[in-house]
């Protein structure tokens, strides 16, 4: 544990760049989601204080005005000189991209947010931030505006001190307001804000976080002494329990400190949700590979010990041990090296072997002293295998007949071969199909019609599902096979595209056919392969005000926030001469097609990722499921943040 947090400290990469040019890269999108992560980003800091020892408690105000403040009673950021900048540490970190104490292993020993853009990258995107620090009994304030933009005089190059406070009270305060004219909402959800505050507060046992909504004055707190055993309680609200209490159990190797809690329901699907230094790594990798092992091994072993498995039979399959089970395994590492630039998945092989022999021993000591809870278990093992043997057959039965579906009459093929190259567009009804196989690039785009609606597979069973003729029709399209005989290396192309209407039936296909991908074949959202298209909303046509010869120009806006800019930013400099507003497909040529929506150097895709495990099994369970009020609660309280579309 670092007993000292000083300039020294902070390593610098690189400056801060284009971040407001292009923050899509840097916080995902300008839309909620976005404007979410800014509060996430600093929130991170203070959650890493308490990682490390020294914050016990963080506080969330959310003002009238529309700005929020978090603070946390951590170290507070460094204000000496830094070493190598030679200007107030503070300032380095709220104005540098990849300047932060968590490169080094001094200042953090654990630490989540390892990319170090978070407050640079939040101050560039505010059009106000003021960092207020307490640290050795003195109050330093810093105050940025327009994007970082340093706006407070230093004094004899250091932060002015601006009060006084006891040296054993210190911590860090940020207070910043989003920029109008790079989101396209500034107004946060409280309800968002809590949602997380909660999954934070189960991940970070001990820890307090209050939040405090100034437009309606209600303040929650949020305190989990059990951790994520009271996680995987809430979880499981909903399902019957097959024993009254989660499984709990933790323990250490080396530098690695590794959670697990579980509970087994009736329910048939398995959810494993992982995280390692509090960041839901929704891809897994080798700290889940290391827990299916385990429990594999371990299970095996008790049902052959108290002779659930008779010599003659074989081991229960990995899925038949999980069948009903939801677990989350939560693990703190030194050093995670996570795949990919969104941390979805770890890949360090000292995880795997962590989780695994941690697991296997507290699980064995655990099921010793509780054998009923183990027998439950097995049981519920047991009748997953008979049920799995029993549904092979069915479902080989239909995956055979695949080879018979007749998609050459609703399959516009593309003729290249390759996968690589290749992309197929899942496209509303036929009249739409049609002009999608008349607009395409017949060498790489394939173009598949789905009649109707797909069956919601939420409240079906695989062999009623495998029975939909759209579906397989898909499958058969895809070539990757489903469920067990599912093989991404077979996929037939590299984008599978959902393209429907921007009205109400055309989301309502797109949520059908994405709980599909999601419950059947997850590998292929994980794996980067689904894409939604988005046609613009609109095409305008306008004309200068200050040239003799006014030349009409055109040009396509996705939605009414780019509409609402264009006229801003054209405003004295030309005028509108006709605005066409596409409620469908159908209502576009093909030539209008391809420039908008289907040729890759113009068009706009937007690609289906998960970015917390937890949210959507949640939601798709909620909104695709059979229990009615769980649902219409959630759409009376989500209705107020709705855009209403009519016309």
């Amino acid at each position: 544990m670092a007993a000292e947090y000083n300039g020294s400290q902070i390593v610098v990469l690189e400056g801060l760049e284009a971040v407001r040019k292009r923050p899509g890269m840097y916080i995902g999108s300008t839309g909620t989601r976005g404007l979410h992560h800014l509060i996430w980003e600093i929130l991170d800091n203070g959650i890493d204080e308490h990682l490390a020892g020294y914050c016990s408690e963080i506080n969330i105000v959310l003002h009238k005005d529309g700005g929020i403040t978090i603070t946390d009673h951590g170290r507070g950021v460094p204000v000496d000189i830094h070493p190598t900048k030679k200007i107030p540490t503070e300032r380095v970190v709220y104005t540098i991209l990849h300047a932060g104490g968590k490169f080094g292993n001094t200042a953090y020993k654990v630490s989540g947010g390892l990319h170090g853009v978070g407050a640079s990258v939040v101050n560039a995107l505010s059009r106000k931030m003021i960092v207020e620090v307490k640290k050795g009994g003195s109050i330093y304030r810093d105050e940025y505006k327009d994007g970082g933009k340093p706006v407070t005089k230093l004094v004899d190059g250091m932060l002015p001190v601006v009060g006084s406070c006891k040296k054993s009270d210190t911590g860090t305060k940020v207070t910043f307001y989003p920029d109008p004219e790079i989101f396209e909402t500034v107004e946060f959800k409280a309800e968002t804000i809590c949602k997380r505050l909660q999954e934070i507060a189960y991940l970070n046992k001990g820890l307090t976080v209050t939040f405090l909504d100034e437009h309606t004055a209600e303040e929650r707190t949020y305190f989990e002494e059990n951790g994520i055993k009271s996680f995987v309680s809430y979880l499981t609200r909903e399902e019957t329990p097959l024993h009254a209490e989660p499984i709990y159990l933790e323990g250490t190797k080396g530098d690695i400190e590794v959670e697990v809690a579980f509970q087994y329901t009736t329910s048939y699907t398995e959810q494993i949700n992982a995280y390692c230094n509090r960041i839901n790594v929704v891809d897994g990798g080798t700290l889940v590979t290391g827990f299916k092992t385990a429990l594999t091994r371990v299970m095996n072993s008790y049902a052959r010990e108290l002779g659930v498995l008779k010599d003659k039979d074989e081991n229960f399959d990995g899925k038949d041990i999980r069948n009903g089970i939801l677990a989350i395994i939560s693990i703190k590492h030194p050093d995670p090296q996570f795949e990919g630039q969104t941390k979805t998945k770890l890949g360090n092989t000292d995880a795997k072997v962590a989780v695994d022999e941690i697991f296997a021993a507290e699980a064995t000591r655990y099921f010793d002293k509780n054998v009923e809870i183990l027998k439950k278990i097995l049981d519920n093992s047991l009748r997953s295998y008979h049920a799995r043997k029993a549904s092979d057959k069915a479902r080989t039965a239909v995956l055979k007949q695949l080879n018979d579906v007749d998609t050459k009459s609703k399959l516009a093929a593309c003729s290249s071969k390759k996968p690589s190259e290749c992309e197929v567009f899942l496209v509303e009804g036929d009249s739409a199909g049609g002009t999608v196989k008349t607009a395409r690039n017949r060498k790489t785009q394939a173009v598949l019609p789905l009649r109707g609606k797909i069956l919601n597979v939420e409240k079906a069973t695989l062999e009623k599902i495998l029975q939909n003729n759209e579906i397989k029709s898909m499958i058969a399209a895809f070539g990757c096979g489903i469920g067990d005989e599912f093989d991404i290396k077979k996929l037939r192309y590299d984008k599978i595209i959902i393209l429907t209407d921007a009205d109400v039936d055309g989301a309502h296909i797109s949520t059908l056919l994405l709980t599909f991908f999601y419950r059947f074949m997850p590998e292929l959202i994980m794996e980067g392969k689904i894409y939604r298209g988005l046609p613009p909303l609109y095409k305008v046509e306008y004309e200068s005000t200050g040239k003799k010869s006014k030349k009409k120009e055109s040009v396509y806006l996705m939605n009414d926030y780019e509409l609402e800019k264009f006229r801003r930013e054209q405003e004295g400099k030309s005028r509108i001469v006709s605005l066409q507003r596409y409620k469908g497909l159908g209502e576009m040529d093909a030539g209008q097609l391809w420039e908008t929506t289907l040729d890759p150097q113009s068009r706009v895709l937007a690609q289906v990722q998960i970015s917390d495990t937890v949210e959507a099994d949640e939601v798709t369970s909620l909104l695709m499921g059979a229990n009615v009020p769980p649902r219409r609660a959630f759409i009376m309280e989500e209705a107020q943040y709705a855009n209403l579309d009519i016309v």
